[in-house]
């Protein structure tokens, strides 16, 4: 089928939308293995500008509203993309077909910023917090050779519009408290965006054997601080 592969539909997507996209460190992309690629988020376009980037596949884990909006729904399949479960299995069932893509050798995208960007609308500088759930996927998962690929989306021309009343969206995820309340989802279009491609960050066998007791907590901040604090540089090389 015609824009079957999930390469050449967010080659497409980026095509439509108009945007002009400037990959830098690409010599830091590696090109086969398992690959945990985590970057900030802002914008539906997020998962098709960082495969366009990488120019590799990416199995996005995704809102759990993605799976259920018809439309929606096929494009993100089409992607690659796999929508999180509901609660309470969702945090269950993402470590569960992460590790199956990864033990295959895929690239996975996890976006560790969650929902919240998404739906309340910030600037292209900005990076917020990072939820730890990618950091314990990476110490635990039973992968060899694994390497965590930090990203930074630094968009330099966009266009903000509304996509959807939030309350509209509850419909369909009643256990997303974000969709409780009254407004528009933001739908960011970027015209010009800079991917500023990290430093791979490899999991060492004597990190998996520390993971484990007290020493896992401090670990895993250690993990998600450092990917953190490299997005955070890159999204200023990108504005230069």
């Amino acid at each position: 089928m015609l824009f079957d592969n999930p390469l050449e539909i967010s080659q497409l997507l980026l095509t439509l939308a108009g945007t002009r996209l400037y990959s830098f460190h690409q010599d830091r992309v590696p090109p086969d293995g398992s690959v945990l690629v985590i970057s900030n988020h802002r914008s539906f376009m997020d998962a098709p500008v960082l495969m366009a980037a990488m120019k590799r596949p990416i199995r996005f884990a995704c809102h759990h509203y993605m799976g259920q909006v018809p439309v929606m729904r096929d494009v993100v399949k089409r992607l690659g993309c796999f929508p999180l479960g509901a609660p309470p299995e969702r945090n269950q069932s993402f470590f569960q077909k992460a590790v199956h893509l990864l033990q295959a050798r895929e690239a996975v995208g996890v976006f560790p910023e969650g929902a919240e960007p998404m739906v309340k609308q910030t600037t292209p500088q900005q990076v917020g917090d990072f939820q730890r759930g990618f950091a314990h996927l990476a110490l635990r998962a039973p992968v060899e050779d694994l390497v965590i690929l930090p990203i930074a989306i630094a968009a330099s021309e966009e266009t903000t519009n509304s996509a959807v009343p939030l309350r509209l969206l509850s419909f369909f995820d009643p256990s997303e408290p974000l969709f409780a309340q009254s407004g528009w989802h933001p739908m960011v279009i970027y015209q010009r965006v800079n991917v500023m491609i990290g430093r791979p960050y490899w999991i060492s066998s004597s990190q998996r054997q520390d993971y484990q007791g007290k020493q896992a907590r401090s670990l895993v901040t250690e993990v998600t601080q450092a990917c953190h604090a490299e997005i955070n540089h890159l999204l200023t090389q990108g504005y230069y």
